[in-house]
């Protein structure tokens, strides 16, 4: 008896407590959301300087930078400006047409590869397989220069708005076959294709109608991913559109940098107008966003 009060005595002494929770794991979880609190704010504080110098003339803009409002107060004339000088309408379209098709590409293409990747698993399979996840180390930046000159001297497709989705396709399936073969692999039983086999069903309706919904968490996770990179890429569209009437938003809000100035009040309105349609679908899929991201991570 005397053992087990001393064992209970220990196991409820302060310091025993403070091991498994108590003041030490309180004192800890403040001290990390502070920290994170610190980083997001480096990270913020950048984006909410663009939205409040959007609303600020030029000369304030460049006498008080970090002044939410600026002397002569705040207007929403830049947006205006920018809204009409960068076509807007126009550059908002071929957006919306090359981000919404190359998306639509990339997410039946290549969750139909890892869909015969992974139930193939044949040598065949597993080389294609190693050869994408190999592409992915390759940076776009040693590959453009010959990308450029036999799409353009050779084969004169640039200047097409079909050629940047055909490239940004190409581009973006190593990942995203990677994606959907991890959530293949341990997130969709294989019981469920065998037993619409049974009732008739062929491969492609089964992948269809029982697979594909099922990967929905890893669809919405590569949508939002790939929208984003092919709405806010800059270099790709700039070797491939050299026509006004093509560009996209990100190639329309370089119209307002000047050779010797810049009117920045513009510049930062043509920003917020470019990342607002990207902020929006990211606010309707983040719930889908955060589930696909640890699909797959626990078998």
């Amino acid at each position: 008896m005397s053992g087990q009060a001393n064992i209970s005595a220990k196991d409820l002494s302060p310091r025993a407590a403070d091991r498994v929770g108590g003041t030490k794991k309180l004192v800890k979880d403040i001290c990390i959301y502070i920290l994170l609190v610190i980083g997001a704010l480096f990270y913020l504080v950048p984006f909410f300087m663009v939205i409040a110098n959007s609303f600020k003339q030029k000369k304030d803009i460049i006498k008080a930078p970090m002044d939410i409002v600026g002397a002569h107060g705040m207007s929403l004339d830049n947006y205006f400006k920018a809204f009409k000088q960068m076509e807007f309408l126009k550059a908002f379209g071929n957006s919306i047409f090359i981000t919404g098709l190359s998306t639509l590409a990339v997410i039946v293409l290549s969750s139909m590869v890892a869909y015969y990747i992974v139930r193939a698993n044949t040598k065949i399979a597993k080389l294609i397989f190693a050869l994408m996840i190999s592409s992915m180390i390759i940076p776009f930046q040693s590959i453009m220069i010959p990308l450029v000159s036999i799409y353009g001297a050779q084969l004169s497709l640039l200047n097409h708005r079909l050629s940047l989705v055909f490239m940004h396709t190409g581009f973006a399936m190593s990942m995203s076959v990677f994606m959907y073969a991890g959530f293949l692999r341990s997130g969709v039983p294989k019981s469920l294709e065998e037993a619409a086999y049974i009732d008739g069903c062929t491969k492609m309706e089964t992948f269809r109608l029982i697979v594909f919904p099922l990967l929905k968490p890893t669809t919405a996770t590569l949508v939002i991913l790939n929208a984003m990179q092919f709405w806010n890429d800059y270099l790709l569209p700039s070797l491939v559109l050299g026509k006004k009437p093509l560009y996209t938003l990100p190639l329309s809000t370089y119209s307002f940098y000047g050779t010797y100035s810049s009117d920045y009040g513009l510049i930062m309105a043509a920003l917020v107008l470019t990342l607002l349609p990207i902020l929006i679908l990211y606010f309707f899929l983040q719930k889908q966003i955060i589930a696909g991201m640890v699909a797959g991570a626990v078998k």
